[in-house]
């Protein structure tokens, strides 16, 4: 069988370390690449060609479409490698707003033969996956409340008055849509959906048209409490999210990553009983490698050939997932009113997941 054609738009830092791990693969190879930083149209010198834009780039002969652009023309490229008939996998956040995500659904309803899966990457970090199956276990009991915080020093370039992470006209957001997502997503994962949100949303550090803090309180319809604060004023990062149940405690501290300043990435694990006097039974385990990249990779080639399904980072998920992410926004009023935020919040998502294929 003939290894899937890979093109990747947009080819820094995100867009290299895939390309590494889709080339370590027997089933996929990149074949092209594109981004506004390369000198026009030629080539690598190992063949692989290159473009300055990815409308040149959807030229070439390609199975699937990786969308490691910028914000504001990310769903744009992904409407784009859809229209092509091209399998898409898209970094997060999808896009700007939870419009930019609905408007690839629609999109995507009119190609039903094509897989469209987004980069939640978290999702496929060890301590995740084993925390996820020990409260699926029922071991523990239901899932009572959630405390997550994630934040670094600052956004990437932060201090730079020009980077493109600083313009709401390209980011659509700060450090909560850029960093915090993982954070939203991995909360509706344990918790599920949440009904009522309560927020602080401020600028008031760098002072950007984005922010670089989000503290948010939200309940459930079915009364998991969860409190998420996303930072870019934590000036040692931190990756840290507490899941209380009813029969214990669960703890992830640490996430690896590139930059190995999140320290080490541990799951520990508390079991409550009658006579613990507040000091239970523990396990701690700590993880020394990062299967993400490959195995969030290796689920979306699985769903080309084979056409299994998408397990993690569908469109379904990625809107709700933004969904939740712009409700924070909207519930600080102060913050909604400032950037005029009142048409970036479909007032139905309903309407919108009936759309998803």
């Amino acid at each position: 069988m003939s290894k899937l054609r890979v093109g990747i738009a947009g080819y820094g830092v995100v867009g290299q370390r895939r390309r590494q791990v889709i080339d370590r693969r027997d089933d996929m190879v990149t074949v092209a690449v594109c981004d506004r930083r390369l000198e026009g149209d030629g080539a690598f010198a190992d063949g692989v060609r290159h473009y300055a834009t990815y409308d040149r780039l959807l030229d070439d002969d390609l199975d699937v479409l990786f969308v490691c652009l910028t914000n504001d023309v990310a769903a744009d490229a992904t409407i784009a490698g859809l229209a092509r008939g091209l399998h898409v996998f898209c970094e997060k956040p999808p896009g700007r707003d939870v419009a930019d995500i609905a408007r690839v659904i629609r999109c995507e309803k009119t190609r039903p033969g094509l897989k469209l899966k987004y980069g939640f990457n978290h999702r496929y970090h060890d301590s995740v996956r084993d925390a996820l199956a020990l409260v699926q276990s029922g071991e523990l009991g239901r899932v009572l409340n959630l405390r997550g915080v994630y934040g670094k020093s600052t956004i990437i370039d932060f201090r730079s008055p020009t980077h493109w992470r600083t313009k709401r006209a390209i980011a659509g957001g700060g450090i909560l849509l850029d960093q915090g997502i993982h954070m939203v997503d991995l909360i509706r994962l344990f918790g599920g959906e949440f009904a009522q949100i309560h927020s602080v949303v401020s600028n008031d550090f760098w002072n950007h048209d984005v922010e670089d803090n989000a503290w948010a309180l939200m309940r459930s319809e079915t009364g998991v409490v969860a409190m998420l604060h996303s930072s870019a004023t934590q000036w040692r990062h931190r990756f840290n999210l507490e899941i209380t149940l009813s029969k214990g405690t669960i703890v992830l501290s640490g996430i690896l990553s590139g930059s190995k300043s999140y320290g080490a990435e541990t799951m520990t694990v508390a079991w409550a009983a009658e006579n613990d006097s507040g000091d239970p039974k523990e396990q701690t385990t700590r993880y020394n490698r990062d299967p993400s990249w490959e195995d969030e990779v290796a689920e979306f080639a699985d769903a080309v050939l084979h056409g299994a399904p998408i397990l993690n980072g569908s469109s379904d998920e990625a809107l709700r997932t933004m969904h939740m992410v712009y409700r924070i926004y909207c519930a600080d009023p102060a913050w909604k009113a400032r950037w005029d935020l009142s048409d970036t919040l479909p007032p139905d998502l309903d309407a919108d997941l009936d759309a998803a294929p």
